[in-house]
């Protein structure tokens, strides 16, 4: 099958690029990257249709990595029914973001340096998806996480987003720092990183055996998962990553990298299963996230950090999914959300560029006439996201939702309460932007056909994607969630439209009435809008405690006290003092060096005799 071709395509793609584009046209730098997506898209769509139906994983064994007593890393490739769905998702939607790309950075500098780590960015998550083992997996995980660093901090020459970048990659240091913690213990208690040998090591195993180590190593791995995905305590670095270009917020931050998190859980279900206390620590962090991060996606006036709080809202209803077991349910939901949140982020991406820069709601408004397939396609996302009926959301988020109704109430009436405010801040943001009279200052027009062909795709997949099985698809793996909840299906519509009809009553038939319930909710309003302070928190906390230790303790004391004062500088000056010594005796002086011989031979004659004498 070879399916190590699957990677190569787009890693060929960044080395050309990154080491010739400079030299190069842009449509022939276009022409390369794009190329080699669709050419690991095309293949992976062959390597699947030969395997379908997928009963049994296929792998592929190319050399051994690591070996060490019993620990034996191989350098292997898998594709299964999970990886499928991962396969199409990235390569197929990276291909529509690829495209959008060609029409957004048209006038930007760095322009293959932008496509070279785009398609750098491809070949991890590939590597990500396709690993047979946890290490390998890892190898892919630490390189998304570059590509996202170079890449939010494409415009380097702006403090902004330099300081992202270098946020969005220490928060995710913490979070691998767990990661690997976990991978250290499971390679203490099974021997092996390998998927298949894990999974037959625990299948063995009763519920009860080895739960403390099993649930410590999922914690750790969860750990991981919060920094990649975005969830509390880490998600903080994921809203400050809007300051890179669009097409790396939609590719990066919405449909591929960021749910990672959730298919490592599901990649390795076979320990979580084993650990319920851990199963109910991602359930419980995730539907808290999706509240959280939803309440404040209410208040944000840049189109792209409502997007953003979506995210991390969205993600938080994935690992409520998994957390409760429906792993087939939260799969569904982020590739539904690979759709509708793409395309929210690319239409985000289409206003930004047909108002010469904008991204603040209130200098919008009544963008549908200039911008109609925008606006259209925008619509359809919010519909999508929304979980109105039929487009895709409904299905995927219905699916976690009945889980939730069957396991725990509480948490489906925060996640029902979830999808009210997400319908309330998505439409909000629509009607702001094309509703009322324009608040601007940009002559607003429609984006390019390179831009707008990506949408309208991203579009029917986010209208139809519901009706496309991925429960029923990944059945033999992983068992299908719950059956469908008829009332939990009704509750969740209802919030759902309940925040739409608010969000058009304050934003378009009585905008006046959205200026009084912020003066109405004073300073909960402004705690809100603030973020709840929580990277002040965490600067007031954290931060600069570490700084102040930093600098006096580490710096002051270590550096210029101990190294630089005492043993650099300290044994230089004892140096320069026995050498200043030394050197009176080089005086060059023949006169001089006789005298010192002399005085030494009357010196050793002395000494002889007094040693004779007292014999």
């Amino acid at each position: 099958m070879h399916l190590w071709l699957i990677p190569l395509f787009p890693l060929i793609g960044f080395l050309l690029n990154g080491l010739w584009g400079k030299r190069w046209s842009k449509p022939v730098v276009s022409a390369i990257a794009i190329g080699s997506i669709a050419a690991s898209f095309l293949y992976a769509l062959a390597v699947i249709a030969k395997l379908s139906p997928i009963d049994t994983p296929y792998s592929e064994h190319y050399f051994t990595w690591i070996q060490s007593g019993f620990f034996n890393v191989g350098c292997d490739l898998f594709v299964d029914r999970l990886t499928a769905v991962m396969l199409l998702i990235v390569t197929g939607v990276g291909l529509l973001i690829h495209i959008y790309a060609i029409g957004y950075m048209a006038h930007e500098g760095g322009y293959y340096r932008f496509f070279s780590y785009f398609n750098l960015f491809v070949f991890f998550m590939l590597l990500l998806v396709m690993a047979s083992n946890l290490l390998l997996m890892f190898v892919g995980w630490e390189g998304v996480g570059l590509c996202s660093y170079l890449l939010v901090g494409f415009y380097f020459l702006e403090e902004f987003a330099s300081n992202a970048a270098n946020k969005a990659f220490i928060v995710n240091r913490i979070g691998d720092f767990g990661f690997s913690l976990g991978m250290f213990l499971a390679v203490a208690t099974f021997h092996t990183l390998d998927f298949g040998q894990i999974a037959a090591a625990v299948a063995t195993l009763p519920v009860e055996a080895k739960a403390g180590v099993i649930t410590a190593i999922t914690l750790l791995l969860f750990v991981g998962a919060t920094g990649k995905s975005a969830q509390i305590p880490l998600y903080v670095w994921l809203p400050d990553a809007m300051a890179g270009p669009t097409p790396v917020s939609a590719l990066i931050h919405a449909a591929t990298m960021v749910t990672a998190g959730v298919y490592m859980v599901t990649r390795v279900s076979f320990l979580y299963l084993h650990a319920p206390v851990a199963m109910n620590v991602v359930a419980i962090v995730g539907v808290l996230t999706a509240i959280f991060a939803a309440s404040i996606g209410i208040t944000q006036n840049d189109i792209k950090k409502v997007f953003a709080y979506s995210t991390v809202s969205q993600l938080g209803y994935m690992f409520l999914g998994v957390g409760l077991g429906a792993y087939s349910a939260g799969i569904f939901h982020l590739m539904t959300h690979a759709f509708f949140k793409a395309l929210l982020f690319l239409g985000a991406g289409s206003v930004i560029h047909g108002l010469g820069g904008e991204q603040d709601l209130r200098h919008m408004g009544g963008l549908r006439k200039a911008m109609p397939i925008t606006f259209v396609t925008l619509g359809v996302a919010s519909l999508a996201i929304s979980g109105i009926p039929p487009f895709s959301g409904f299905f995927s988020k219905d699916a976690i939702l009945s889980a939730a109704y069957s396991h725990s109430p509480w948490m489906f009436w925060i996640g029902a309460i979830t999808a009210g405010m997400t319908a309330f801040y998505v439409f909000r943001a629509w009607f702001l932007a094309f509703f009322g009279v324009y608040r601007g200052h940009h002559h607003a027009h429609e984006s390019p056909s390179s831009m707008t062909l990506p949408l309208i795709v991203l579009a029917i997949l986010a209208a139809v994607g519901g009706f496309f099985n991925i429960p029923r698809w990944l059945s033999p793996a992983y068992p299908l969630a719950e059956n469908e909840n008829a009332v939990a299906m009704i509750i969740s519509v209802f919030f759902g439209v309940i925040g739409i009809v608010v969000a058009a009553y304050l934003y378009v038939i009585r905008p006046a009435a959205a200026d009084s319930l912020k003066a109405a909710f004073g300073r909960l309003y402004t705690l809100v809008l603030n973020k709840y302070y929580v990277d002040e928190i965490y600067q007031a906390l954290i931060v600069r405690p570490l700084e102040a230790i930093s600098s006096f303790v580490l710096w002051r004391g270590v550096d210029e006290t101990l190294i630089d004062t005492t043993l650099v500088n300290g044994l230089a000056r004892v140096i320069r003092g026995w050498g200043s010594i030394f050197r009176q005796w080089q005086s060059g002086s023949i006169r001089n060096y006789a005298t010192w011989i002399l005085a030494g031979s009357l010196l050793v004659i002395l000494v002889l005799g007094l040693a004779g004498g007292g014999r």
